[in-house]
């Protein structure tokens, strides 16, 4: 009856090891945050992105000569 007892211990002690030392696997989601202006970049071509600088240089001018003018008031 103790050998019983004793081998019975001896199971469970064993099965308790083994449970609680398994590995458990974790997931990891990784997000990518990409610039909206990278992406409206590949999407024009060379010369939509050249004529919105030349846009800009001749708003300036146009700018320029506006306050040369001054203001009639």
């Amino acid at each position: 009856m103790k050998n019983i007892i004793l081998n019975i211990a001896a199971v469970v002690i064993a099965a308790t090891a083994l449970t609680s030392c398994r590995e458990t696997t974790e997931t990891k989601t990784i997000v990518k945050e990409v610039d909206s202006t990278e992406a409206t970049k590949e999407s024009e071509g060379i010369l939509e992105r050249t004529a919105k600088k030349v846009d800009k240089e001749v708003n300036k001018e146009i700018n320029e000569e506006i306050e040369k003018i001054g203001d009639d008031n």
